[in-house]
C-alpha cells in the first residue's frame, strides 16, 4: 500500500489532505472519518454490532495525533478519541468515499431517517455535485 507523503487538516473546509507516494491524493470529510471511525464504539465488536452514527456534519477535528509509522489518531471535537487511522484505511476512505456515502445514507434511511436528517435536513453530502442525486427517491 502507498504511504502518504502530506497530511493536512483543513478546519474551514471539514476535511483531511492527504497525498500518497504512488500520487493519488484525496480530501477526506471529517464526517466520513467519523462515522467510518474504525474504534469499537463505531464498529463494534464483531459483524452486526456497528453503531450508526448521527448528526455528525459538523463534526471537527481538533487535534491528529501520530501512531507509529502507520496511522493517525484524530481528536474530534465531539469527544471521539479512540479511532486509529491506518495509512490503508485512511487510502481506502479516500478512494470508496463516494461508495461509502451511498452505503452511509442507506443505513441511515434504513434506521428511519427521512434523507439525510441523519445528517442534518436540508444538507448535501461532502463533494456532492450538483444535480446528482443519491440514487434515492426522496
Amino acid at each position: 500500500m502507498p504511504n502518504p507523503t502530506d497530511l493536512t487538516v483543513r478546519q474551514k473546509s471539514r476535511v483531511l489532505e492527504i497525498a500518497f507516494d504512488d500520487g493519488s491524493a484525496f480530501s477526506i470529510p471529517f464526517e466520513l472519518m467519523r462515522v467510518y471511525s474504525p474504534s469499537a464504539e463505531v464498529k463494534g465488536h464483531g459483524p452486526g454490532q456497528e453503531v450508526l452514527q448521527v448528526g455528525k456534519r459538523e463534526v471537527g477535528i481538533t487535534g491528529l495525533e501520530p501512531v507509529g509509522n502507520y496511522a493517525v489518531k484524530p481528536l474530534f471535537n465531539d469527544g471521539h478519541e479512540s479511532g486509529i487511522f491506518t495509512w490503508d484505511y485512511l487510502y481506502k476512505l479516500g478512494s470508496e468515499q463516494d461508495a461509502m456515502w451511498k452505503a452511509y445514507v442507506a443505513r441511515l434511511h434504513a434506521a428511519g431517517f427521512d434523507g439525510d436528517s441523519g445528517r442534518e435536513p436540508g444538507t448535501e453530502l461532502p463533494g456532492a455535485k450538483p444535480n446528482k442525486g443519491c440514487g434515492h427517491s426522496h
